[in-house]
């Protein structure tokens, strides 16, 4: 008789391993989501707030490699100046970086 209730005791212990996987997967997402999604989405927000203050006259790099002189702002794209008497159109979403800011503003934010 004690060997039929040691028996049907003994599928109970297993039950608990399928809440401790959800909590390691659980774990590994948070992990996951700190060190790639957050900065991520940092980075963008970075970007989005660098590309709204862009106006004519800072000097720019493209992701191409173009350095050039904004001249003109538009709705989705900017005229850069690349070397005299050549003018481009780039999309926003194609600069990379800031090289400086003219030199009026320089002044103005110090």
């Amino acid at each position: 008789m004690t060997k039929m209730i040691a028996q049907a005791a003994a599928p109970a212990q297993g039950g608990g391993s399928g809440s401790l996987i959800l909590v390691v997967y659980g774990l590994m997402f948070a992990g996951l989501y700190f060190l790639f999604i957050a900065p991520q989405r940092k980075k963008q927000k970075e970007l989005e707030k660098m590309l709204s203050a862009l106006q004519s006259g800072d000097e720019i790099v493209t992701t191409g490699g173009i350095y050039g002189t904004i001249t003109n702002v538009k709705d989705d794209r900017f005229v850069v100046r690349v070397a005299d008497n050549t003018k481009i159109e780039i999309g926003k979403a194609f600069v990379q970086s800031v090289v400086k800011k003219p030199a009026a503003e320089e002044k103005k934010s110090s």
